[in-house]
C-alpha cells in the first residue's frame, strides 16, 4: 500500500460541515488503497482567538504557558476529525505531537524538530488505522528528561507534515489549502497569475522567503533536504495542484530533521572578471540599456550589484568569465561614451559560494562565511546573496585557501566541495515566478573600512540580535579615505533593533554613518533556467524602465534577480514583469 501524508489547514477545518467534507475526502483516498497520516491545524481562527484570550490577561505571557494554550487548538481539530472519520466507518485515531513522537528543541514558541520517533505511528498503520496528528506542536525533553509541550511557530503545521513524510519515507506529502497550488505571482495583485504544475524546491524557497505565503520556508527546506515529493493542492477542487521537486537525498538520522547544517555545498569558480561602471546617471532605463547591450553582444553576465545612489549618480558592478572581458568592456565603453561615467575592470578573480536550504533565514551563516574569509586574510570584492546561496568574489590567488578554510569551518566532505563545476543546461524556464515583498526596509552603513572582516562584523552584530538580512550589497566604489558602503534589506519590524545594534558598532569607525533608505519594496524574478539564458536581467530592467520606474538597488544570485524600487511602484512593477515573461500563459509548466 502507498503511504501518504496529508495536511489540512485551518480554513479547510473552519466548521463542522468542512470537517465532514475533509473526512469524506480522506475516505475516498483510503478507499483507493492508501495508508494515511493526516496532519491538521487548529480550526479557522482558533489560534488568533486563543492569543486574544491571553492578551486579555497579560501583555507579556510566559512563552511556556502560551505553548500550553495554543497547542489546545490542534487538539480540538484532531479529535473532531477522528470522530468524523469513525462516523464514516473508518478506523481513525488522533495523536498530539507528543503522542506522535515529534521531538523538538526546548525553545518555546519557535522550536525546531530534532527527530520523530515513528514506532507508534508505524504500529497503528500496520493495524490499518488512519492517524490524525496535531500539527504545529511537539515535545522537548527538558531538565530531568521531563516532557514539555512546544510549538513550532509560524508555518508549524506544514513543517510537521513534511517532517513526518521524511521520517516515515512516505510516497508523498500533500498540503491541502484554500488556493489551487503555487501561482506565478500574487493573484490579488496580478489577475492573470497562473497555476504552476511544478517547481523546484530551490525556486520555491526563494519565493517563500520573499513572502509567497503558500508554504513556509521551513517546510520547503525539509522537502528539499530529504527529497520529499511535496504537492500543494486545493481542499475544494479536484485539481492536480503544484508538485515540488528535489534532487537531494539525505539520511534522516544524521544531524536531526531541522538541525543539520544548512550548508551542504561549496564551490569555487575560477577565471572570473569584474567590470565596474561608476558615476553613471541615476535614472530609469540605464540598467536596461547596459544589460541589453551586453546581451546583444553575446555576453553572459553572472552577478550584478547596484548600490544605493549618490548625488544623482549610480554605480553598477557585474561579473563575467575572463574570456568574455574584452567583449564586455567594449559594450560598456560604447554606453559610457554616450551617457557619461567611468569604467574599470579587473581579472584574476574567483567566485566562491556556499549553498543549502534556508541559508539567509539563519542569521549566523553569512556572517560565518565572511568571518572565515577574514580570518584567512581574504578581502571580499563583491557579495551576492539569496535564500539558497551566498557568493563572494575574491582574488584568484586566495581561491584554494578560501576553499579549504570554508570547507573546514562548515565540516564539508570532498563530495560536497566542487572546483570549477560544469553546469549543464537544465532546459527549465528562465523565470518561473515573480514575488513582491512589501515587508522590507533598506539600510546602508556608509564609510566602513575596506578591509577583511568588515562585512563579517556587520552581519554578525545583527545575527547576535537574531536579525536576518536578505539582500546584501557591498559597493565597489571606494571613498577618498579608502572606505566603502554596505547596504542591505531586512524586515520592517527589525528596523529599530538593527539601527541600535549598528550604532553601537560604528562608533568604533571614524566617519561611518547609518543611512535609512526611502520606503521601498523588493521585486524578484526566480527561475532555475536563469543561469543558462542570456538577457534575463535586461528584460526585467527594461520592463521597469518602460514604466519609468527607477531601480535603487540590484542584487542577483544564480536563480534570482532582485530589484529594490520605490514602494509606490510595487504593484505596477509586478504586473509589468509578470507580463514581460509571458507568465499569464495558461500552460505554465
Amino acid at each position: 500500500m502507498t503511504l501518504l501524508v496529508q495536511k489540512f489547514g485551518g480554513t479547510s477545518l473552519g466548521s463542522i460541515e468542512r470537517i465532514k467534507a475533509v473526512a469524506q475526502k480522506i475516505k475516498t483516498c483510503k478507499d483507493e488503497g492508501n495508508d494515511l497520516v493526516v496532519v491538521v491545524s487548529a480550526m479557522g481562527h482558533t489560534t488568533d482567538q486563543l492569543t486574544t484570550l491571553a492578551s486579555g490577561i497579560t501583555l507579556n505571557p510566559p512563552q511556556r504557558e502560551m505553548d500550553m494554550l495554543l497547542s489546545t487548538g490542534e487538539q480540538v481539530s484532531i479529535s473532531l476529525l477522528a470522530m468524523a472519520l469513525n462516523e464514516l466507518g473508518l478506523q481513525a485515531i488522533s495523536l498530539t505531537g507528543t503522542q506522535a513522537g515529534i521531538i523538538t528543541e526546548s525553545a518555546h514558541g519557535r522550536a525546531r524538530i530534532l527527530e520523530i520517533r515513528t514506532e507508534r505511528i508505524q504500529n497503528l498503520l500496520n493495524q490499518g488505522k488512519i492517524i490524525v496528528i496535531a500539527g504545529f506542536q511537539g515535545t522537548s525533553l527538558g531538565i530531568g528528561r521531563i516532557s514539555e509541550i512546544t510549538t513550532l511557530g509560524r508555518g508549524g503545521s506544514d513543517t510537521s507534515a513534511v517532517a513526518l513524510a521524511a521520517a516515515l519515507e512516505a510516497e508523498k506529502c500533500e498540503i491541502y489549502t484554500d488556493v489551487p497550488g503555487v501561482l506565478t505571482t500574487d493573484p490579488r495583485i496580478v489577475k492573470s497569475a497562473q497555476l504552476m504544475k511544478r517547481i523546484s524546491c530551490d525556486e520555491m524557497l526563494e519565493l517563500a522567503s520573499l513572502g509567497a505565503a503558500v508554504l513556509h520556508p521551513r517546510a520547503v527546506e525539509i522537502a528539499r533536504n530529504f527529497a520529499v515529493t511535496l504537492v500543494v493542492k486545493s481542499s475544494w477542487e479536484n485539481l492536480e495542484g503544484t508538485t515540488l521537486t528535489s534532487n537531494k537525498k539525505h539520511i534522516v538520522s544524521k544531524g536531526g530533521i531541522e538541525h543539520r547544517s544548512p550548508v551542504d555545498g561549496l564551490e569555487l569558480i575560477e577565471h572570473q572578471s569584474v567590470i565596474a561602471l561608476s558615476n553613471i546617471p541615476d535614472r530609469p532605463g540605464i540598467a536596461a540599456e547596459l544589460f541589453e547591450a551586453l546581451s546583444e553582444g553575446g555576453v553572459n553576465v553572472d552577478l550584478i550589484i547596484q548600490a544605493t545612489h549618490q548625488n544623482n549618480k549610480n554605480d553598477i558592478t557585474f561579473s563575467v568569465k575572463e574570456d568574455e572581458l574584452n567583449n564586455a568592456n567594449a559594450q560598456c565603453k560604447r554606453l559610457i561614451d554616450s551617457i557619461g561615467g567611468e569604467i574599470s575592470s579587473q581579472n584574476n578573480l574567483s567566485k566562491i559560494s556556499i549553498f543549502g536550504a534556508g541559508i539567509m533565514g539563519r542569521p549566523g551563516i553569512a556572517s560565518s562565511l565572511f568571518q572565515t574569509l577574514s580570518d584567512a586574510g581574504i578581502n571580499i570584492r563583491l557579495i551576492a546573496t539569496s535564500e539558497v546561496k551566498v557568493s563572494c568574489v575574491i582574488d584568484s590567488a586566495s581561491g584554494k585557501k578560501a576553499l579549504r578554510s570554508i570547507g573546514d569551518f562548515f565540516k564539508l566532505n570532498d563530495k560536497q566541495i566542487n572546483l570549477n563545476p560544469v553546469s549543464k543546461d537544465n532546459h527549465e524556464p528562465e523565470v518561473r515566478g515573480i514575488a513582491l515583498d512589501k515587508d522590507q526596509i533598506q539600510i546602508s552603513v556608509k564609510n566602513v573600512p575596506d578591509k577583511p572582516g568588515t562585512a563579517s562584523i556587520i552581519c554578525s552584530t545583527l545575527a547576535e540580535n537574531s536579525i536576518c538580512l536578505d539582500t546584501i550589497v557591498q559597493s565597489e566604489r571606494k571613498h577618498n579615505d579608502k572606505t566603502k558602503d554596505i547596504s542591505f534589506t531586512l524586515k520592517k519590524n527589525d528596523r529599530n533593533e538593527a539601527k541600535y545594534a549598528l550604532e553601537e558598532l560604528i562608533a568604533n569607525w571614524k566617519g561611518a554613518i547609518i543611512e535609512e533608505g526611502n520606503e521601498i519594496v523588493k521585486i524578484s524574478a526566480v527561475g532555475s533556467g536563469m543561469p543558462f539564458t542570456k538577457g534575463t536581467a535586461a528584460k526585467i530592467f527594461r520592463a521597469l524602465a518602460n514604466k519609468k520606474i527607477n531601480i535603487e538597488m540590484i542584487a542577483t544570485s544564480e536563480i534570482r534577480t532582485t530589484c529594490i524600487i520605490s514602494e509606490k511602484h510595487g504593484e505596477k512593477a509586478l504586473n509589468e514583469i509578470h507580463s514581460c515573461f509571458k507568465l499569464d500563459n495558461n500552460d505554465i509548466d
